[in-house]
């Protein structure tokens, strides 16, 4: 393929897996965002984690939380955990880099908080430990996946939600992410403020 036929391709991957992923995960977009309000209105904050493009997403998400996103409303309480290296450079030096999240989940989590885990494919040991920390304290836990959902998909509880991209390929997985990170930010804010954030 020469220059312009890749562009095209990967414009035309990129639309395909968004297409496809609406269709089968709008309505547990929707049910994520419901909880991440309901967590907010009782007092609780999202956690959030991811490694490597994913952890940018999960700061991001958190960025939009806590300043704005895309109307005038007060901070909302977020906590990426990917931020703090003397925290991360710490606990994997300690202990292990598996437990990089789940330390810090058990240290600030409580029982009206949420966890979202971003992850492309569910298999990160540090990912999964954090999500089973999540659930020994009485979380509930929001996971953007892609592939098969892995180890984390199969961990989830009943009362969870997995908001899976219908997607093999990591980057068109990501980029799908932050699709639903900005649409979770949207419906949170129409949730909370009674107006459609879209309209200003």
């Amino acid at each position: 393929m020469n220059l312009i036929e890749i562009i095209e391709h990967n414009f035309a991957e990129n639309i395909a897996t968004k297409q496809r992923t609406l269709e089968k995960a709008k309505n547990s977009i929707a049910l994520g965002a419901q909880l991440m309000t309901h967590s907010l209105l009782s007092g609780g904050k999202i956690l959030s984690c991811g490694n490597g493009g994913s952890a940018g997403e999960a700061q991001l998400f958190s960025s939009k939380m806590l300043n704005r996103f895309q109307m005038e409303r007060p901070g909302l309480p977020a906590i990426a955990l990917s931020t703090d290296t003397s925290i991360l450079t710490s606990i994997a030096n300690d202990y292990n880099y598996d437990q990089i999240f789940s330390r810090q989940v058990a240290a600030l989590g409580q029982e009206t908080d949420l966890l979202l885990i971003i992850t492309t494919s569910g298999n990160s040991g540090n990912i999964v430990s954090a999500l089973d920390m999540a659930h020994e304290r009485k979380m509930k836990v929001i996971a953007l996946t892609g592939q098969s959902g892995g180890e984390v998909s199969s961990r989830l509880a009943h009362d969870d939600v997995e908001i899976r991209v219908d997607s093999d390929t990591p980057i068109r997985i990501q980029e799908t992410h932050l699709l639903i990170i900005h649409c979770l930010g949207d419906l949170v804010d129409s949730q909370l403020m009674g107006t459609n954030p879209n309209q200003h």
